[in-house]
């Protein structure tokens, strides 16, 4: 047995980054193979949001590095004056279990807050029961009946109200953590 000893860092990005294409298309690929269209169509509908709904001042996104490579990621744009939306969670299915999706969260949620926003809202689908429940885990709240079969709900609305305390302290854009 091997003991991990590096360490991820969480960086942001523009959408341009080299360090953020692993994210995109990851996520192409695992759509189609949850949701059945290919990942050429995924890719395009993903690609057809504005590079800068995910920069500076209403947006972020982040990814984590491990080793020179982008391991996990996510993004947040304006979704109003109050509200900011989370978009593109991803991790690695290689690195899956490893707490990253919450180190995620966590950082976004520390941007949100420093950007002025007081709400997330955030939707996923029926057929990603991981990212239900990481959402329930961080405190968010389901904006569907949880009590119905996920493709009786469609898509899953979540919600969470922010608080200054949310923030976490940071001096600059880039952290590191221990590996988990």
């Amino acid at each position: 047995m091997t003991e991990r000893t590096e360490s991820v860092q969480t960086v942001f990005v523009d959408q341009a980054d080299p360090l953020a294409a692993p994210l995109l298309e990851d996520l192409a690929i695992e759509y189609s193979t949850r949701y059945g269209r290919t990942r050429d169509e995924i890719y395009d509908d993903l690609s057809t949001y504005p590079a800068e709904e995910f920069a500076a001042p209403g947006g972020a996104l982040l990814v984590v590095v491990e080793d020179g490579t982008s391991v996990a990621g996510g993004a947040f744009r304006r979704y109003d004056d109050t509200t900011a939306e989370l978009k593109r969670i991803w991790t690695s299915s290689a690195h899956r279990r490893r707490g990253l999706g919450r180190i995620v969260l966590r950082e976004l949620e520390a941007e949100i807050v420093r950007a002025g926003y007081s709400r997330i809202f955030l939707t996923t689908g029926p057929r990603q029961p991981e990212a239900v429940a990481l959402y329930l885990a961080a405190g968010y709240t389901a904006l569907f009946d949880r009590t119905l079969p996920p493709q009786d709900v469609g898509i899953h609305g979540f919600e969470k109200i922010l608080h200054t305390a949310t923030a976490l302290p940071s001096a600059c854009a880039a952290k590191e953590y221990e590996s988990v």
